[in-house]
């Protein structure tokens, strides 16, 4: 069977993730970042309400993935939060400054998630080496990979996660990202082999808000505050049905 996750960033959307039949979400926060650590409360809130996986983001900041001594501190001290709290596991990245995946630090992460699953993300996709990347991040323990192939999208990337696929034979997990949708899929699945995927499937709508400030706008939003992303079951339920027919 093929695996489905879903990247979110509410409960609601969790919810549908869970009634669509994706297996796991990524849980975040500021997707509009890339997604970085939520809130010990919205993983608390989400895993008393969906019975699937909970993967969660630990990502301190967004940019880049070049973090300081300061930053890699509470990415540790998070994870272990995490785990009291109910996470089944974690999605991280780091590299060097030179652009390699730092095996390191990673192994440390690994080894405090415990009993927990460890995806590295798309990190591994801006590095020097995408191939050399997930050779490290087997050797740092890690159980997935999250990757387009160092493409816009998994459809452009698919040469380069075949080779991914064959190269790993079963030593680590190879999940594909990047514009992953019902009418792609099986063209996404022949082009890479792969057997698991992970989307955002995010619907664009409008706050109930009746009043708005149109003066004013708060942080980096392109001047929209008031616009809202949330998954939508029946996407959902389309994509999982898409995999259940190439299976």
């Amino acid at each position: 069977m093929m695996e489905l996750e879903i990247c979110v960033e509410s409960v609601e959307s969790a919810i549908a993730a869970d009634e669509g039949g994706a297996q796991r979400v990524e849980l975040c926060s500021a997707l509009s970042e890339g997604g970085l650590t939520p809130s010990l409360g919205m993983l608390r809130a989400v895993r008393e309400a969906v019975k699937l996986g909970v993967y969660v983001m630990i990502r301190p900041r967004g940019g880049d993935f070049l973090y300081s001594e300061a930053e890699y501190a509470i990415m540790l001290d998070d994870i272990r939060r995490m785990a009291d709290c109910g996470a089944d596991g974690v999605v991280l990245g780091l590299l060097t400054a030179q652009g390699e995946l730092d095996v390191e630090r990673t192994a440390r992460l690994v080894e405090a998630a415990g009993p927990m699953g460890v995806t590295v993300h798309r990190a591994v996709d801006m590095s020097r080496d995408l191939n050399a990347a997930m050779e490290g991040a087997i050797q740092a323990g890690a159980h997935r990979i999250l990757t387009s192939g160092a493409a816009a999208t998994a459809l452009e990337g698919g040469a380069c996660i075949a080779s991914l696929v064959k190269q790993a034979a079963g030593r680590i997990g190879i999940m594909v990202g990047g514009n992953v949708r019902p009418w792609n899929l099986a063209q996404v699945v022949t082009g890479t082999g792969a057997s698991q995927f992970h989307t955002a499937l995010r619907t664009k709508e409008q706050s109930p808000m009746e009043f708005r400030n149109a003066a004013l706008s708060l942080g980096d939003t392109d001047g929209n505050e008031y616009a809202r992303y949330r998954v939508l079951t029946e996407d959902v339920r389309r994509l999982r049905a898409a995999m259940d027919a190439i299976a």
